[in-house]
């Protein structure tokens, strides 16, 4: 008989997906040719909305969530991976239509893995998880559209949530000057510890403004869409680049095309989920030297899997700073 492991499972109810946490066996998994003892997995915004349903994003019940993990191969039948390997898992779907990382196992196919380097650990690459490996994709998007330290200051919107507080970590340790947008002053001292300059109140931004605005910025990382994106991009200096991740205020964009005929800025889409893997393996060997992970345990808290149906809750209200680590084996 196989060895039984804990999970929360998520189905569908009338009113809104239920979780429980249930102990199932490998057979109860998805199919893929590379299983993993998970270590740990992470709570991001999108984790949120799977647990509360605030989102369709579970597409089949019933459905384990999480759309990250790391851990440790324990059987392959794919080339690139043996057992023993130490791996990481972002998107791809899962936690969305393929169980995810909120269990003590997974299988999934082995092209959505990336082997960890020796100087990540399996915690560590939690830490950072989707949200992480997100910020480090806009900070190559910047980079891409031409925006380096000597051009002038970063906006990082939604500034101590995980993506902004990565980004921010991110940015100052590669040189630049960075504007942290919150709606949290309180956390004020955290966003300077991390590295940013200057803050600004989040009602700057998230309120309807000018089509073409002063220019502030030379680049954005902004997770937080909406009018936030619409004043970000009408701020934007001359030959800028705004790349835009997330959708904490809304998925609508109510802007001008002035900041694009006008100063040439560039809105640069970052995707996670399907990211190539020729760019999702730049994204974490770049995590491994340009991210400070002392700044990176200050804005991390640990949790277990008995804690995610109250963090889900938190995570969509704001109230979680930086990131969470779960350990699924606590």
């Amino acid at each position: 008989m196989s060895e039984k492991f804990r999970a929360l499972m998520v189905s569908k109810t009338d009113d809104a997906p239920k979780a429980d946490f249930v102990d199932i066996t490998e057979d109860d998994l998805m199919e893929g040719d590379v299983t993993v003892a998970v270590d740990y997995s992470t709570v991001n915004y999108k984790d949120g909305l799977a647990l509360t349903g605030a989102a369709p994003i579970i597409r089949k019940y019933p459905l384990i969530p999480g759309i990250d993990f790391a851990g440790t191969v324990t059987a392959s039948r794919h080339a690139g991976f043996s057992q023993g390997d130490r791996v990481v898992l972002n998107g791809y779907g899962v936690g969305e239509g393929h169980h995810g990382g909120y269990a003590q196992k997974a299988r999934v196919p082995g092209d959505w893995l990336v082997k960890l380097t020796d100087n990540i650990t399996a915690s560590q690459a939690m830490a950072i998880g989707t949200a992480g490996y997100t910020a480090m994709l806009s900070v190559m998007g910047l980079e891409d559209g031409g925006v380096t330290p000597d051009k002038g200051p970063v906006l990082v919107t939604g500034a101590a949530g995980g993506v902004g507080s990565v980004a921010i970590a991110i940015l100052s340790k590669l040189g630049y000057k960075v504007i942290a947008s919150t709606g949290r002053a309180s956390e004020a001292d955290y966003l300077k510890g991390l590295g940013a300059t200057e803050i600004i109140d989040r009602n700057e931004l998230s309120e309807p403004g000018k089509p073409l605005g002063k220019e502030r910025w030379a680049g954005a990382v902004d997770a937080v869409g909406s009018t936030t994106l619409a004043n970000a991009l009408s701020q934007t200096a001359y030959g800028g680049t705004v790349t835009a991740c997330g959708l904490a205020q809304g998925m609508d964009l109510p802007g001008s095309v002035a900041p694009f005929i006008l100063r040439g800025v560039r809105l640069q889409g970052i995707d996670s989920v399907m990211a190539p893997m020729a760019k999702r393996e730049i994204a974490w060997r770049r995590l491994a030297t340009d991210l400070d992970m002392r700044k990176l345990e200050a804005m991390t808290s640990e949790a277990k899997l008995e804690d995610l149906p109250r963090l889900a809750g938190e995570i969509l209200a704001g109230k979680v700073r930086g990131r969470v680590v779960v350990d699924v084996n606590a």
